[in-house]
């Protein structure tokens, strides 16, 4: 099997862990960065596993469901009333976990889809790494 990885950086959205016991139960933000890791048994044409100028896809779904988002748990009930009474403040995404964590695998699903179905399955998504800034992250990793 052969990997490269793509990083798209500086993607500015936000997240709210409204059980946490500290500060991340406010509502803040991150300059995200996400580390895709493309996997494929055999190479294109052109020797890759993936043509990284052939992305937009991905780019699209990022601008489309990330930049400029607040994203938020199913079970934050604060939250969905704060966005139902005012809809135009936010462009919100309730989600099953929104720690980096769980973001990470859900990015994976997503991704993973979106790459075998451009590829016609040829190539998968490995992994992916969710930078929430220069100190932390997390991985979701398919096995």
């Amino acid at each position: 099997m052969l990997t490269c990885s793509k990083v798209f950086a500086d993607i500015p959205f936000g997240h709210r862990q409204h059980i946490h016991d500290g500060h991340c139960a406010y509502i803040h933000g991150h300059n995200w960065s996400i580390k895709v890791t493309f996997a494929a048994k055999e190479l294109d044409e052109n020797g890759f596993i993936i043509d990284f100028g052939k992305l937009g896809f991905l780019k699209k779904w990022i601008k489309d469901n990330l930049d400029h988002a607040c994203l938020f748990n199913v079970s934050d009930t604060k939250a969905r009333e704060m966005v139902e009474r005012y809809p135009d403040m936010f462009k919100a995404r309730f989600l099953g976990d929104v720690s980096a964590e769980g973001l990470a695998q859900f990015l994976h699903k997503e991704f993973d889809a979106l790459v075998q179905q451009e590829t016609d399955g040829r190539v998968w998504v490995q992994e992916v790494t969710l930078y929430e800034d220069g100190k932390n992250s997390a991985t979701y990793r398919k096995d």
